[in-house]
């Protein structure tokens, strides 16, 4: 049995009756559709994994799990996912930052190919069927009690049970888990935005920068990537990288906490200044706040030259070392207060989870539940933004299942 119809649950069941034609696999959803992160994730398009071929490097890009992953990145990596989709018809392609998409653009293709697996591998599958509680009997087998509206409290019968249940949103969401003898982190949100007051930052809705820093002084925090200026805020791969790392301390922070920005990251101050004395020198006629910095574009340069507090009609001649020294300052340390955040856009990824050290890595078994395995985001795994986090799906779903077609026990 496979609690949890999501891409973990999917990618285990199918690789589970595949490698074990004659067992019977069924997966229950609680939903009344399967695959439903599948389908919003990558804006509708599904980010399937990242074009990162070397199990070890990929590692690094998980904040919590890193270690983890390393065995089982050997043996089910990104090259592996991308042939396993192209082996069933579904070509993938890398796009400029590494992340890598069906070429049609489209999550429904990833889903169909899933389900047709499944089909064809003889996976029965079970919508509105949610677990209310799990028990393990004397026989060693597991008996799941469906919820009531799902079957009338209907009663199924085990003997190899994997919990692909998705990130532990909250301790319920975990507590099929707790129930057969393990412990959870505590689950907080990972990949958000930053919500942050500042009206001038907030009219300045769409803009993009390419490079930007990014730092959180009060948990150590730095990080360097595009950017992007929301209606509410800050966002862009880098917000949600630092978001990543710091999920834990920037909960203990209630989200409110003071943000650094430094624009051009390539520049230390030293060199910034003597960009600016040679405008002075070159452009001296023209306006300052009209003569952006590349690649900073003209309306963030604007509103940057103004927080600074260099007025509107200054000229570069006329650009006194006190207001060089103010706008040397701006764009190095912008400081913007963050109030609060935002999930990224529908996705919501979390950190925390069934502990790492209660868990089998070699076949995804528990250690202390003979016959339970885990896999995706129910385990305390989660990476950053870029198609990471659904690797590690594929990678322990694949594990799971093959263990659980070989009845394999936990190794100590």
């Amino acid at each position: 049995m496979i609690v949890g119809g999501g891409a973990a649950g999917f990618f285990g069941a199918i690789t589970c009756a595949e490698a074990m034609p004659e067992a019977e696999v069924t997966v229950l959803e609680k939903g009344p559709q399967f695959l439903s992160k599948v389908r919003i994730s990558g804006g509708g398009r599904c980010n399937v994994t990242h074009a990162c071929f070397d199990g070890r490097e990929m590692t690094t890009r998980f904040p919590r799990g890193e270690r983890a992953l390393i065995a089982p990145f050997q043996r089910f990596q990104a090259r592996d996912t991308v042939e396993w989709f192209e082996s069933r018809g579904v070509k993938l392609k890398v796009e400029s930052d590494g992340r890598m998409f069906p070429t049609t653009d489209k999550s429904q293709t990833i889903i169909d190919c899933l389900l047709k697996a499944a089909k064809a591998a003889g996976v029965k599958m079970r919508l509105n069927s949610g677990v209310e509680r799990v028990a393990r009997k004397e026989s060693g087998e597991f008996e799941l009690t469906l919820a009531a509206r799902a079957g009338s409290g209907e009663r199924i019968v085990c003997d190899r049970l994997l919990l692909a249940t998705g990130g532990c949103r909250s301790a319920a969401l975990g507590a099929m888990a707790v129930s057969l003898g393990h412990t959870l982190e505590p689950p907080v949100p990972s990949l958000f935005t930053f919500h942050i007051e500042t009206p001038w930052l907030r009219e300045l809705a769409g803009v993009s920068v390419e490079s930007a820093e990014v730092s959180v002084p009060q948990a150590g925090l730095r990080e360097r990537g595009p950017l992007l200026l929301t209606h509410w805020g800050l966002s862009g791969p880098v917000i949600l990288r630092l978001s990543a790392w710091g999920a834990r301390a920037l909960h203990g922070l209630d989200y409110r906490f003071a943000l650094h920005v430094k624009w051009l990251p390539q520049l230390d101050a030293e060199a910034l200044a003597a960009e600016l004395q040679s405008r002075r020198k070159k452009q001296s006629a023209r306006l300052v706040v009209n003569t952006p910095i590349a690649p900073i574009g003209a309306r963030l340069w604007e509103q940057l030259v103004l927080a600074a507090r260099v007025p509107r009609q200054t000229r570069w001649a006329a650009l006194s070392r006190t207001a060089q020294h103010q706008l040397v300052q701006q764009l190095m340390r912008t400081e913007f207060r963050v109030t609060g955040k935002s999930l990224n856009k529908d996705e919501f990824v979390t950190c925390g989870g069934v502990k790492l050290g209660e868990v089998n890595f070699k076949t995804m078994e528990s250690r202390k539940c003979p016959g339970l395995y885990f896999a995706g985001e129910l385990l305390d795994i989660d990476g950053i933004t870029g198609g990471f986090n659904f690797q590690a799906t594929w990678t322990t779903g694949w594990i799971a299942g093959k263990a659980m077609a070989s009845g394999a026990e936990t190794v100590p």
